[in-house]
């Protein structure tokens, strides 16, 4: 199907609302390079916040908890300013739509278009055809269409990127619906890989993340188990890239040559998220994860045996159908053995379609609820001694858009050391502030304090917090490429007739946080 619809006849605007995970967010960057390379411009800032745009698309998941109320709470909103716009339209994408279909039209009526995780590309056509034939538009492949990577994509950031080295999954844990969604594991060939990441290290990124699914397995469908490890190697070979992460491994599949790989690649990160999940070798099992505790404490043990500084961050859910005291023990074993500077933790809940929905044992919601406090509890004591062993040492600071919630307010600037800790550093005294096009950061002559996103600072951390560093004695500004093109962009936002232009760009992507706790 061609990716291009007849452009409007005049210029209408979209927004696009991500809802779920990293790919997710990825692949959004796809939708609204379609969007624009249709003839769409993106809605301002203060559109978009009012919902105000002619076309909107939501982006769904059906991984997270409370995934549909979401979507149906989004839609329940958007009804009525539909209503007060003839010509709107709502289309809805992604995993949920995958898994409900029409029944998305069926709840709601007032949704244009619904595709799925296979047809991203079909969405321009789909929403012309449902103009043109004043109906709904439900479409969804059973298989993919086209591999997203070869889309058009407009990035939100010029300083990092992501690139999908892989799409769909291979295994079949229990509490996941993620292979149905989006099928079996494809693998793009390396070339196709290191082209993409070339071309935006030439357009000003100097970060890269690899995404899958399960980077680990990458290179099996063409028959080279090995092909990650010598992946990452390439990447250390592209001038003017100087940071590679990859998301996510799984422990099941992770081998040695990656660990070798990692420490000795510069540019690769000290960084690992590696999902474990559960501590209990029981729990593990009825999970369908084809590892146990030992086999998963033993690769870190041999990661920081080769990267001593390597901050490990993971994925745990509680309360998994049948979990015992015993069981959660095993976990908070674990985790004080692991270290880990951050996790993601997560309440199970049943996710209609998986194995692990229908299984015995389901625990009330209060068992649940409070062994997550007291995981939560031990996890923010080790985090905050993690991140207290800091103090002291020097952190090099890729410079990030709006990291810091109180940067405003305290003056400071903030970004991601090379372990993927978030920084907030302290600017030199007498740096000079603007706002808009008078932003000292845009001046082609520019003062010696200035920082700009993109650009890297040397500084010592001063404080230190359970999830983040302050580094107040700044020791050095170092300019960058990224700097430069972050800086081009904004510069030409002021001569735009929109709020972000409507060239489709293949630069840059948003850059992948280091997880938190995330409460629920």
């Amino acid at each position: 199907m061609s990716t291009t619809a007849p452009a409007p006849a005049s210029r209408r605007t979209y927004v696009v609302r991500t809802l779920g995970c990293q790919m997710n967010v990825h692949d959004s960057e796809h939708m609204s390079g379609m969007l624009e390379q249709a003839g769409y411009v993106r809605a301002s800032a203060a559109d978009e916040a009012a919902s105000s745009a002619d076309v909107v698309v939501i982006n769904t998941c059906a991984v997270r908890e409370n995934a549909a109320s979401k979507l149906y709470g989004n839609l329940g909103q958007l009804a009525s300013v539909k209503n007060a716009r003839p010509g709107m339209q709502i289309a809805v994408g992604g995993c949920l739509a995958q898994k409900d279909r029409a029944g998305i039209v069926d709840r709601a009526p007032w949704v244009d278009v619904v595709f799925g995780t296979h047809n991203l590309d079909a969405l321009p056509v789909l929403l012309e055809r449902a103009r043109h034939n004043a109906e709904a538009q439900v479409e969804i492949a059973e298989s993919l269409q086209v591999f997203p990577s070869t889309l058009p994509t407009r990035r939100e950031s010029v300083y990092a990127g992501w690139v999908s080295i892989s799409v769909g999954c291979n295994n079949t844990c229990t509490f996941c619906i993620v292979p149905h969604l989006r099928g079996k594991e494809r693998d793009r060939r390396p070339g196709q890989v290191l082209a993409e990441v070339e071309a935006l290290v030439a357009q000003g990124a100097v970060e890269v993340t690899l995404l899958g699914q399960n980077v680990n397995s990458y290179g099996v469908e063409f028959g080279d188990r090995g092909a990650f490890a010598k992946l990452l190697r390439a990447c250390g070979t592209i001038e003017g890239l100087e940071r590679v992460r990859f998301t996510s491994p799984h422990p099941a599949a992770f081998t040695d040559d990656v660990i070798v790989a990692m420490a000795e690649t510069p540019n690769v990160m000290p960084q690992l998220h590696m999902p474990l999940q559960s501590g209990s070798d029981r729990i593990l099992r009825a999970m369908r994860r084809s590892y146990r505790s030992e086999k998963f404490l033993g690769i870190l043990d041999r990661v920081r045996a080769a990267i001593p500084d390597a901050a490990i961050t993971t994925d745990i859910i509680v309360g998994f159908p049948g979990e015992t005291e015993e069981d959660f023990a095993e976990t908070l074993r674990v985790v004080e053995a692991s270290r880990f500077a951050s996790a993601f933790t997560f309440q199970y809940s049943p996710r209609p379609g998986t194995p692990a929905a229908e299984l015995d044992g389901q625990l009330p919601k209060e068992v649940v609820q409070e062994r997550f406090v007291r995981l939560t509890a031990l996890q923010d004591r080790i985090a905050a001694q993690e991140s207290a062993a800091q103090l002291g040492r020097t952190v090099e600071v890729l410079v990030t858009e709006a990291a810091g919630r109180k940067d405003a307010a305290s003056e400071r600037i903030s970004g991601r050391a090379r372990d993927n800790r978030l920084v907030h550093v302290a600017p030199a005294p007498g740096t000079p502030v603007g706002i808009g096009a008078d932003d000292p950061r845009l001046a082609t002559d520019l003062d010696a304090r200035v920082v700009r996103p993109g650009d890297v600072v040397e500084a010592v951390v001063t404080q230190s917090a359970p999830y983040h560093l302050v580094a107040d004695d700044l020791l050095g500004i170092r300019r960058t490429a990224a700097g430069d093109a972050w800086a081009a962009r904004e510069r030409g936002r002021y001569t735009d007739d929109h709020d972000h232009g409507s060239a489709v760009s293949s630069g840059g992507a948003v850059a992948l946080g280091l997880p938190t706790v995330r409460r629920r």
